[in-house]
């Protein structure tokens, strides 16, 4: 029953799938509930028995018959309750082991195709949310539901009144579940976009309290995060009034049912219709046959938002697993080539750059220039693949980089970007990419080649050196170098750098050169998006943008001697205003 549930909240099969390979525990938890609820019997049949066969004949061994078997009964009872419940605990764990590293996967791209409104999705909560209810004993109460019948059939076997009150009692409180899920569902939703929204407003703080105390915007910020708050609060209030009151109504109308039940039986006896041990038999039985739905109600809250999780999830899951495993090729090691290339951010409609082409040799340096707000991130960004294009083609020795898979295209592809972000490890695992195969001597060859292993080796543990989140141990300029590291990594074919000097000194400026001749010497090709002139060392080609369209491509003296002739200023002003900002940016030292 709850794997109909979850798979009936959508039609996607990424997760429906993973449901199915726990098919054969679900159903022993089914046959497992459907013992529970017989044994479930054991206490209205035993009251039954002692009404009205031993209180009349006063026999203390069948009492103590009687008794022994409702104990020994109860036992497996209380055995198969317990081993259901670690079933559903065991089911949500390997669900979660399943499926963790997909959503983890499916966090890293959402970013990269939503933008800002992928932060709304969080694959991993949900995939939490999802485990957290299978692992509870909410699932119960649906393996318990469809028993209730086979109780009011019990009951109408005591007698057809009492049954026809439990009949009629139960679909009251049926109804009532059902309105508080028809009320409980907006509210429900507004409640868990208010709590992501109030966890993005949390985590910004958090990643900017630098900026926030540096500049007075404590108070402002905090007051930002006080109205998602109170947002969030009211929202969940809504949740809580709606479960809570139609709760309080069912078990109010469940406990006057029972009563009524009690008098309804107490009539029938005066009345010769039924014995003495029918009053508190049927009274049980009703408690018995409604209880799945009083905990159906008290774990309402939690069905509500494992079934939205489940919804989001599977469709996160299958917008990016359902595409087929690309086949594999070779190394990449002559060309790349970009054809028409149209690219707008993740999550917007807007082109930022449009119809650029051009092709690179292996061996070639590429400088990419251009005022601010010109398109030079994005084009290398997609160049790498970190954004997909709108229209147009990047290939790297004529195969799509959509052909290649991912992981294996990894290897062959250096990138630093403009704002470097580490992780929280060491030096070492850091430049070799967290690869637990990664020989020493390909680590201590890319440190070398970005100029950084006599630096790495003063740190105080060396490359061991832990750097903290964000490298947060280092300087700007050692952050930007041990990227550097980490992109020149395993000798890949395409090495693209963006702006990989903001934060170097002449030191410094000397490695980047020597990195830069370094790829282009083994066959690689280097992409260099620069603002000094210092970055355009050991480049032989240049490409000038600007407005989000290419201006000129060519050898680096031919352009650059071209935008800067005085009779084509008239003609190419973005371009030459491209080279008049990268030849006046005063270089920056690495500072602590």
């Amino acid at each position: 029953m709850a794997l109909q549930v979850f798979a009936a909240a959508t039609r996607g099969n990424e997760l429906k799938s993973a449901f199915r390979q726990f098919a054969g525990a679900l159903t022993a938890v089914a046959v497992f509930s459907g013992i529970v609820n017989i044994l479930g019997l054991t206490g209205s049949l035993y009251m039954l028995q002692v009404y009205d066969r031993v209180m009349p004949s006063h026999s203390v061994p069948t009492l103590v018959g009687i008794t022994i078997i409702a104990v020994f009964l109860y036992a497996v009872y209380g055995l198969l309750d317990f081993v259901r419940l670690r079933l559903l605990v065991r089911i949500g764990n390997a669900l979660d082991q399943k499926l963790h590293g997909k959503a983890f996967a499916a966090s890293l791209l959402l970013p990269l195709s939503a933008g800002q409104e992928g932060s709304r999705i969080q694959p991993i909560r949900d995939l939490d949310q999802i485990r957290s209810f299978v692992s509870g004993s909410g699932p119960t109460a649906f393996f318990d539901l469809p028993w209730i019948p086979f109780y009011l059939v019990i009951i109408y076997m005591l007698h057809p009144s009492l049954g026809l009150l439990a009949t009629l009692g139960a679909v009251v409180i049926v109804l009532l579940t059902l309105v508080a899920e028809g009320l409980a569902r907006a509210p429900s939703r507004r409640a868990s976009e208010s709590i992501v929204a109030r966890t993005s407003c949390s985590d910004a703080g958090r990643r900017n309290a630098e900026v926030i105390r540096a500049m007075g915007l404590s108070n402002r910020f905090g007051r930002l995060w006080s109205e998602q708050s109170l947002r969030f609060l009211q929202d969940q209030r809504r949740v809580f009034d709606v479960i809570g009151a139609t709760g309080a109504l069912s078990r109010t109308f469940r406990m006057m049912l029972q009563s009524l039940m009690l008098g309804l039986g107490a009539y029938l006896v005066m009345a010769g219709e039924a014995s003495s041990g029918v009053i508190i038999a049927s009274s049980i039985m009703l408690g018995r046959s409604l209880a799945p739905v009083d905990v159906a109600l008290a774990n309402w809250k939690g069905f509500i938002s494992a079934r939205r999780s489940y919804e989001q999830l599977s469709r996160t899951l299958n917008a990016f697993f359902e595409q087929r495993q690309p086949m594999a090729l070779p190394r990449p090691q002559h060309t790349l080539s970009v054809e028409g290339l149209t690219v707008t951010a993740p999550g917007q409609q807007n082109a930022l750059i449009q119809n650029v082409s051009f092709t690179l040799q292996a061996g070639t340096g590429l400088g990419v220039i251009g005022p601010s707000a010109s398109g030079k991130s994005t084009l290398v960004r997609s160049i790498v693949g970190a954004w997909p294009s709108l229209r147009g083609t990047v290939r790297l020795d004529n195969a799509a980089l959509e052909q290649w898979d991912p992981e294996a295209l990894g290897r062959d592809i250096g990138y630093l970007p403009q704002a470097i972000e580490l992780f929280d490890g060491t030096v070492a695992e850091n430049i070799c990419r967290f690869d637990r195969d990664a020989d020493p001597k390909d680590i201590l060859a890319a440190a070398r080649t970005a100029g950084i292993d006599r630096m790495i080796l003063r740190l105080a543990d060396g490359f061991q050196t832990r750097i903290g989140e964000g490298g947060s141990a280092l300087s700007a300029g050692q952050r930007q170098l041990v990227g550097l590291a980490r992109a020149l990594y395993g000798e890949p074919f395409l090495v693209v750098l963006d702006e990989p000097n903001s934060n170097l000194d002449a030191d410094g400026d000397v490695a980047l050169a020597a990195a830069i001749q370094g790829v282009r010497q083994r066959g690689g090709i280097v992409i260099v998006v620069a603002h000094r002139p210092s970055a355009l060392a050991n480049l032989d080609q240049v490409l000038v943008m600007a407005g989000g369209t290419l201006q000129a491509f060519g050898p680096k003296e031919e352009v650059l001697a071209s935008i800067t002739r005085p009779s084509v200023h008239t003609q190419q002003p973005a371009a030459h205003a491209a080279l008049r900002q990268t030849s006046t940016v005063v270089p920056l030292h690495d500072r602590k």
